[in-house]
């Protein structure tokens, strides 16, 4: 592949029958090779169509031409080698190619989530070395549809919220919408923002025109006043730091009256019928801090202790006199030793095998992005994951884990359980030794 020059801006072109976002024409290319791609950034909506579109050049030459003899769009390579689109199974009877005069479009049907990549276009002469990528390529993004309160209000007894037909990347302004109220298409809507009235009866959703099978899951506007937990129960381990997180919603007016949020703080009891802030609970001072912005709320709690262990709720508070909200239930929080334990699972198929399997395993559900450290005869190994693989080790070799973060809390070494000898073979059954548990199969 020969060196590329830098990207140049060119007019901008449309295309028809497709759902983009347009950036700038892109040339990429040197001494006469080159592949223009009509846009950078493509945004198309799920179960819809697409066309990604480009021009090449190659050098002409009097003796000896070059001839192309092969075009192609990729997404991904094999042992250094691109793979052709048509190639690739996830893509089986969704792709199609249209190259004429050093004009090629790639057509990608039914489209979704998955497809969204990186795509580039390659050509292949009849010259050992000519070839040429356009890199870098044509990102495309497949987006869900989303029903979305922008702004709500109140007025009296009645309470309103503006909803907005939303996309994880910017769709085209020109789009025409279809609005859904518990099924039946709203008349007069067509643009991607709706207000209605809070009914928790009315289930509402949107579509793009013409692509109504990619309808974005129906909503029920509820309240315009909500708190939204991230997780409902949270565990931690005692001595470490633990965050809750949330998002509230409260009505943009009041009556006309803009709203503003005066106060808000976490609680886990009430007192003469209101809720007492954490931060004035004397077992929790100096440990506790919020953070809200954006309508975003965060607890964070340090040196956690297991009397910590109880259900967390967030409050706010408004410039309205009955303008307050609490977000019940909360979340619970559970507070322990890590009490952690070196699982054993051995395969057992003949008397030969030295497969086996080390877990570390702990009372707490912790995060899938969590670090482990593991100790062989006191030595720290390289494996940072919860698993173990063991293919060959001594009789006499001995291995214990701690998450990482928390090296205080280490699970109890496991020495010589090779030496074991299961006394059933029925692959449900489960045998405790000390702090080790066989699995067998």
């Amino acid at each position: 592949t020969l060196p590329l020059s830098a990207c140049r801006p060119q007019q901008k072109k449309s295309l028809d029958n497709a759902l983009h976002i347009f950036t700038q024409t892109v040339v990429l290319g040197q001494y006469g090779w080159g592949v223009t791609y009509t846009s950078t950034q493509i945004c198309a909506v799920k179960g819809s169509t697409v066309e990604i579109r480009c021009t090449y050049t190659y050098p002409s030459r009097q003796y000896n031409p070059y001839r192309v003899v092969r075009t192609f769009w990729l997404t991904k390579e094999s042992n250094n080698e691109p793979v052709d689109l048509r190639t690739d199974p996830e893509y089986s009877g969704r792709v199609q190619y249209q190259c004429e005069n050093n004009d090629c479009t790639l057509r990608i049907t039914d489209l979704r989530e998955s497809d969204s990549a990186e795509y580039r276009f390659k050509f292949i002469t009849n010259h050992e070395g000519g070839k040429y990528s356009g890199v870098p390529g044509v990102t495309l993004t497949v987006t869900d549809l989303q029903v979305q309160v922008s702004r709500s209000a109140v007025r009296g007894d009645s309470k309103s919220a503006d909803l907005k037909c939303e996309s994880s990347c910017p769709l085209p302004d020109n789009l025409s919408y279809i609005w859904y109220k518990n099924e039946q298409i709203i008349t007069g809507q067509t643009s991607n923002s709706y207000t209605d009235y809070c009914d928790p009866t009315n289930r509402i959703s949107c579509a793009v025109r013409g692509y109504e099978n990619s309808r974005a899951p129906s909503v029920v506007v509820k309240d315009v006043w909500d708190v939204t937990y991230t997780s409902t129960q949270v565990c931690a381990f005692k001595g470490s730091t633990a965050e809750i997180r949330c998002t509230f919603r409260y009505p943009s007016t009041i009556n006309g009256r803009n709203t503003r949020v005066q106060k808000d703080f976490w609680f886990i009891r009430d007192e003469n019928n209101e809720p007492v802030d954490l931060k004035t609970e004397a077992e929790y001072s100096g440990r506790v801090q919020y953070q809200s912005e954006n309508n975003d709320c965060t607890l964070r709690i340090s040196d956690l202790r297991e009397s910590d262990s109880a259900e967390y709720k967030f409050r706010f508070i408004t410039n309205d006199p009955g303008g307050k909200y609490s977000g019940s239930p909360g979340v619970t929080l559970t507070v322990t030793d890590p009490q952690l334990q070196v699982h054993v699972r051995r395969s057992t198929v003949n008397s030969y095998s030295n497969w086996t399997e080390l877990t570390c395993h702990n009372n707490c559900q912790l995060p899938d992005q969590s670090s482990y450290i593991w100790y062989r005869n006191g030595h720290k190994l390289s494996s940072e994951k919860q698993y173990l693989h063991l293919n060959t080790f001594d009789s006499v070799d001995s291995f214990h884990c701690a998450v990482k973060g928390y090296e205080q809390f280490p699970s109890p070494t496991v020495c010589e359980f090779t030496s074991l000898t299961p006394l059933l073979l029925n692959k449900a059954d489960l045998f405790l030794f000390g702090k080790v548990l066989m699995f067998l199969f």
